[in-house]
């Protein structure tokens, strides 16, 4: 294991967040000899960004806090052709106004993470519809794609296992990987940008930019990757039975977001707290090695700590508490996600099957059939055994809710409107 001098690579080292560097000591040179600027590109498929891009988050943090300058690149112009990296299909094509709209909603994200603005240590936000959506094809063709190899490009593990696979992938797929390498370059020249950070899937993609950063530029670039991360039963991260882990509170609410790291499994607590916190690594380190029931203190440190770097303080705090209340204190908190409902509805009689499906914490009637079954459904704390069950307005409970739970860790309330 290279033992890094800089303070950057050495934490995240210590952290576990690095997989591949393509220079390491070139690399560690760099940073340990002043400021450097790195980027990490993020396409706008979605309208926020979900916990699967986390670590890469978390990278750009720790980045700026051992006093680098941070680049968050909006993929406003790759976006309109779609990273073919490791999918089994193409990207559905987005509209120029569905990709705006998503941009909006993804840049709420960083301002938690990051610290903007014009100082030599400010992180950057950029977007590169603001050079690729000006490129002319036939002058892009000969400064660009003269540079790529077509056999080079087709050993790229995104691309050589679709084609072993025999799935269709589009000359419009096959022209990210270009997009992207001259994203590499194009930020050289204007910021003096020379990393490219990225998960391990993208180690194919940014090496092509750091090839044509020396045919371009004759300057060397530097690829570095995160390990691929799933929990440790094996699931990915970012996504849940019940969907995505969005970061964005308008599509998951930071109660939720606690509560999403506070069933955490007990074997990645550790793993977890070195990721997705900054808490030092002693302080990680004692509450890893609790034991028994006490490992549950130490999900909710990592719960409100994570949520905190994501929501704000004060959000992590008032998620701990209402969690506090609804488990530990048996008090209907206020804090829980509110689920709006007609009171037509409730008047005429509203279905528990329904009932569920509607607040969320089921995806099907069959689900909420399966869970009543088992013991798993609650309506105001207690046990509920007959699926044919409706509710109704003489089951409001203080400030004129139901509330609805799913097991012991998942609650709703239901207010009629």
């Amino acid at each position: 294991m290279t033992a890094f001098k800089s303070e950057f690579l050495k934490t995240l080292q210590e952290r576990g967040f690095i997989h591949q560097i393509s220079n390491p000591d070139g690399l560690d040179d760099l940073y340990a000899s002043g400021t450097v600027t790195a980027y990490i590109g993020f396409d706008c498929t979605a309208k926020s960004l979900h916990v699967g891009s986390l670590v890469q988050i978390m990278m750009l943090h720790w980045m700026q806090k051992t006093g680098h300058r941070p680049i968050t690149l909006m993929g406003g112009g790759t976006t309109r052709i779609g990273d073919p990296t490791f999918r089994d299909d193409a990207r559905p094509l987005l509209t120029g106004e569905q990709i705006e709209d998503n941009k909006a909603g993804i840049r709420k994200v960083f301002s938690n993470f990051l610290t903007f603005g014009e100082g030599p240590k400010d992180a950057l936000m950029l977007d590169n519809a603001d050079w690729l959506l000006g490129l002319q094809y036939i002058d892009f063709l000969r400064e660009v794609g003269r540079h790529f190899s077509v056999n080079q490009m087709i050993q790229r593990d995104a691309v050589r296992l679709r084609l072993e696979r025999e799935q269709h992938m589009s000359f419009l797929e096959f022209n990210y990987m270009l997009l992207q390498g001259y994203d590499f370059v194009e930020l050289y020249r204007r910021t003096g940008c020379r990393v490219q950070m990225g998960g391990s899937d993208q180690w194919g993609n940014i090496l092509s930019g750091v090839d044509l950063g020396r045919r371009m530029e004759e300057v060397e670039l530097f690829a570095l990757t995160t390990p691929l991360l799933t929990t440790a039963s094996g699931a990915k991260m970012g996504k849940t039975a019940a969907g995505a882990v969005w970061l964005n509170p308008d599509m998951l609410a930071p109660y939720d977001y606690w509560q999403f790291w506070r069933n955490t499994e007990d074997s990645d607590v550790e793993r977890f707290l070195k990721l997705f916190t900054t808490l030092p690594l002693d302080e990680i380190a004692r509450l890893a090695a609790l034991g028994g029931s006490e490992i549950n203190e130490a999900k909710k440190v990592l719960a409100t700590e994570a949520t905190a770097m994501a929501h704000g303080r004060e959000a992590a705090e008032a998620a701990a508490a209402t969690a506090r209340q609804a488990f530990e204190e048996g008090a209907l908190a206020a804090g829980l996600p509110t689920v709006e409902i007609p009171r037509a509805d409730l008047s005429a009689g509203l279905g528990v099957l329904a009932a569920f499906v509607t607040a969320g914490l089921c995806a099907s009637n069959g689900e909420v059939r399966r869970q009543v079954k088992s013991g798993g459904v609650r309506i105001n704390d207690q046990s509920e055994g007959d699926e044919r069950r409706s509710l109704t307005e003489a089951d409001l409970v203080d400030d004129g809710v139901i509330k609805l739970s799913l097991g012991k860790k998942r609650h709703v309330l239901l207010k009629p409107v």
